[in-house]
């Protein structure tokens, strides 16, 4: 794209710093969002940080979904840009309220450096303690300027009293110069330190700030001595700061101490991410954050079991705006007999009814075969996406989500490492024919498909027009069998993407006959590279011939993740 003449000159004028004093007085504030992009786009942190620390506007976001061919805001710059946040709170130029970071995070060591989403979220962090440190510090120096104003008041006070009262003493010395209590004894007294006379008080004749401030306690508690501490102050918030938080052992407390204390940054929740945390401190962190904004939770690797997740359930249900929920590796193993499993996975059950306004639920490797009709029924609104890999599904599990209202309305739907054989295929056949309308991501690697399995499955794949990815890795097919199946994919005029495993014959002999999903990965593929060369030219070739050259076929084993493997 052809960048316009306001980029062009906005990169001209943020690559010289030494320049910035004479152009930031006077540049208008309409302009501030082009010379702050190009400042992200060409690196330059400094600029960053002053243009942030005077913005004119009372929002500005960063992040987001960026363009094709934008790379992601460099480290040094969204540093220098929660530091300019800070510095900005002190700043009255600045007029932000309103700052969202959500989607501003990338995968740690991209290319650019750009800042992950577990670095994001300590900094935010260490932003928000920082701001609440500065409003304390201001708040002490604005309370000892004002004690010493208070006290150097009442030294003048005192100062006009002492002078009126010697001049009143001066005169009765005039008029009654043999009467007792005269200046004579007055001296007398005073140098004697005698407490009868008419000489100055105790707190009169001391002259020491701290000093005089501690007999006034004294005099105020009865002559004992009381400590005292300043008042937490009351930070108003100054700035609401959004951002996608992610949590886990290692920054726990840094969020809990940001979250939990008052100050001029008040950090929001778009979507939270947890993972190697415990159900009390996962609780903890829900009933931190705000009820009004959290979009999604995700937790992992967390040992919750059925009992604890069903303890969270309800503090989730206080996040009104709550679509998607991500459970994944939570050790829900339920195969086991445990005793009150089954009032377990019912309160579970009940919990996630109260989400009402769910649409995304992903269950990976819960292990809660038999128990989909259990889960899915007490849900209020049927689900739009749908990921139950590693669930160990069964034949009644897939019968149920055929018939089951959410059939009709999914978009997305992952079925991976489920095993599946001639008795769940009927299920699966009506479950494609009800999501046929709005289908358009479907994922079944590793579920065991062999060209036959695969045969009586291609004619309900076909009638999914409205589909763009497929996922089919690890699947036992032969090359006849792959050949059917690109041939249906080339049918579905939407399809963007189709990952296909490698046929049986680029493997070395010796594989067993219906191989699993963990067999395919790690057994060897034959050495010679024109085994596999053949097979993409020959695939290659079926695209031309027909026109699909928008269709990407990509290989599984060059774009499946491992660890997901058992």
């Amino acid at each position: 794209m052809v960048p316009s003449l306001v980029n062009l000159c906005a990169k001209e004028v943020v690559s010289d710093h030494s320049s910035s004093a004479s152009w930031l007085n006077c540049v208008p504030r309409e302009l501030y969002g082009s010379l702050l992009d190009a400042a992200f786009t060409n690196c330059r942190p400094l600029a960053v940080g002053e243009l942030v620390q005077r913005w004119p506007e009372r929002t500005l976001r960063v992040g987001g979904r960026r363009r094709a061919g934008q790379s992601p805001p460099n480290r040094l710059c969204v540093q220098a840009l929660l530091l300019a946040v800070v510095r900005g709170l002190s700043d009255k130029r600045c007029a932000l309220q309103a700052l969202d970071l959500c989607g501003l995070q990338c995968e740690e060591g991209g290319v650019g450096d750009p800042m992950g989403g577990w670095s994001l979220t300590v900094a935010l962090c260490t932003m928000a303690v920082q701001a609440r440190a500065g409003a304390q510090r201001a708040h002490r120096k604005e309370g000892e300027r004002e004690r010493k104003r208070v006290l150097a008041m009442e030294r003048e006070k005192d100062v006009v009293k002492r002078e009126r009262g010697w001049g009143k003493r001066v005169g009765e010395e005039k008029e009654e110069p043999g009467e007792e209590g005269g200046p004579g004894e007055w001296v007398r007294n005073v140098q004697e330190g005698s407490d009868t006379g008419t000489g100055p008080r105790e707190e009169e004749r001391t002259t020491g700030v701290r000093r005089r401030m501690e007999m006034e306690r004294k005099r105020m508690t009865g002559g004992k001595a009381v400590e005292t501490e300043d008042p937490e102050p009351d930070c108003e918030v100054l700035v609401r700061v959004r951002a996608d938080l992610f949590i886990n052992a290692r920054s726990w407390e840094r969020v809990r101490m940001a979250l939990g204390t008052a100050g001029p940054l008040k950090l929001q929740c778009r979507y939270l991410r947890v993972e190697e945390l415990s159900v009390s401190s996962i609780g903890t962190l829900l009933d931190l954050l705000p009820s009004q904004g959290v979009l999604g939770v995700d937790i992992r690797y967390s040992c919750l079991g059925v009992a604890g997740l069903a303890l969270l359930l309800p503090q989730l249900s206080t996040f009104s705006s709550l679509t998607s929920l991500r459970l994944h590796y939570c050790n829900l193993d339920v195969r086991r007999d445990l005793a009150g499993q089954e009032g377990a996975l019912r309160d579970m059950s009940d919990g996630l009814g109260q989400l009402g306004q769910l649409r995304r639920l992903s269950l990976t490797a819960l292990r809660l075969p038999g128990h989909l009709r259990m889960l899915l029924s007490s849900l209020s609104h049927p689900l739009e996406v749908l990921e139950l890999p590693y669930l160990s599904l069964t034949p009644a599990d897939l019968s149920y989500l055929s018939c089951s209202p959410h059939a009709a309305t999914l978009q997305q739907l992952d079925l991976s490492e489920n095993r599946l054989d001639e008795s769940t295929l009927p299920s699966l056949r009506r479950l494609l024919s009800q999501a046929s309308g709005g289908l358009l991501h479907l994922c079944l690697s590793g579920c065991g498909l062999n060209d036959g399995l695969l045969g009586a499955l291609l004619p309900s794949l076909g009638c999914c027009r409205a589909l763009r990815s497929l996922g089919l890795a690890l699947n036992p097919l032969s090359l006849t069998g792959l050949l059917e199946l690109v041939r249906t994919a080339i049918r579905l005029p939407s399809l963007k993407q189709l990952l296909y495993p490698n046929p049986l014959e680029d493997y070395q002999p010796g594989l067993p006959a219906l191989p699993s999903s963990a067999q395919l990965l790690d057994w060897p593929l034959e050495e010679m590279m024109e085994v596999h060369e053949a097979t993409s030219l020959r695939l290659e070739n079926m695209l031309t011939e027909s026109g699909r050259s928008d269709l990407l076929l990509t290989c599984d084993l060059l774009n499946y993740d491992k660890d997901m493997v058992d």
